[in-house]
């Protein structure tokens, strides 16, 4: 958390349904819940971490913050204003300041469009630059991911897995935005590369003092490059910490279990350490349980889990829990 402690981002019991239709007429017969109410801060400066399980709604979460997807409810605070309220020219000139990294780095790039073209697209599209200055902008933005600016004549087909993600960090980059969601952007690569682009992403947000939600499944990743973490399943946080006070005192039983899997160099401490196994498969988001959604998994689970929801409460300063066992 930086000095200051300014909310750049705030999330308000944030929720995104998608409905089922079924039938000829296409009646809607229930929603996936995808998110169902998260409520976070985002602090200029800093690196939130968002881990868990392939389908717990990481994603939908980043990309309903910055309206890709129009929420079900809730409210996004970004400096003060809130996204959900705004539309046309208001919403076009507040997507200057956020930005995102996608995850996978061949089907985000146009393969019809050069290089020059879709690091320059936003500046076109927003008015900031137009034609030589343009050129003179995306060869300085490939210079900061550290790739050759005569590549801007290139088509993405022509490049690796590593540097196609560079030239999205720097089409991310060409608005200065104050803020980027990093959505998963190293699950693709291979781990050699994965070094260079987290260390390429840390190195752009000393200099450019950016603040990022950074998504991913790696939790030794997660620790590497976040100042706090949160854990989230099926739709819901579950726990939110600093991070050396999440790995050193996970208190929800998922959380636990997530990083009992992470593996350590010292075979001798692996060996006495004890591992969480869950039983089962992720309940279907269309249909979760009642009351906490991890009690069908969870071993630990009471009679009260089934009956009521647990609220996402602050158990220690700085360290939220959404679980009825832990006090």
């Amino acid at each position: 958390m930086n000095a200051n402690n300014e909310v750049l981002l705030r999330v308000e019991d944030l929720k995104m349904h998608f409905p089922i239709y079924r039938g000829v007429f296409q009646r809607q017969v229930g929603a996936v819940r995808a998110v169902d109410g998260v409520t976070f801060d985002v602090y200029r400066g800093e690196t939130l971490g968002l881990v868990g399980e392939s389908g717990c709604g990481k994603s939908t979460t980043g990309r309903t913050i910055l309206q890709l997807y129009k929420p079900t409810a809730g409210n996004v605070y970004f400096e003060g204003k809130n996204l959900v309220k705004l539309k046309g020219e208001e919403m076009r000139q507040m997507r200057r300041k956020m930005q995102m990294i996608f995850q996978d780095p061949y089907a985000s790039l146009n393969p019809r469009m050069t290089v020059g073209q879709l690091v320059g697209e936003p500046l076109m599209v927003h008015n900031v630059a137009s034609g030589a200055e343009i050129a003179e902008r995306v060869a300085h933005l490939l210079e900061l991911v550290n790739l050759n600016p005569a590549f801007a004549s290139r088509y993405p087909h022509e490049f690796s897995g590593g540097q196609r993600q560079r030239i999205g960090v720097a089409r991310a980059l060409a608005l200065n935005p104050s803020f980027i969601i990093c959505d998963e952007p190293i699950s693709a690569l291979d781990v050699s590369i994965q070094a260079q682009v987290v260390n390429l992403l840390e190195d752009l947000q000393e200099q450019f003092n950016l603040t990022y939600l950074f998504i991913a499944h790696d939790l030794s990743m997660v620790r590497h490059i976040s100042k706090r973490v949160a854990v989230m399943y099926l739709g819901v946080f579950v726990e939110l910490a600093d991070r050396d006070e999440l790995y050193a005192n996970p208190l929800h039983p998922y959380t636990q279990a997530l990083l009992s899997a992470v593996p350590i160099p010292d075979p001798i401490a692996d060996a006495k350490r004890k591992r969480t196994i869950l039983e089962g498969d992720v309940p279907s988001p269309a249909n979760p349980p009642s009351g906490c959604r991890f009690r069908t998994r969870c071993p630990i689970a009471q009679p009260q889990c089934a009956e009521s929801r647990p609220e996402f409460r602050e158990i220690q300063p700085g360290h939220f829990v959404a679980c009825h066992l832990v006090n």
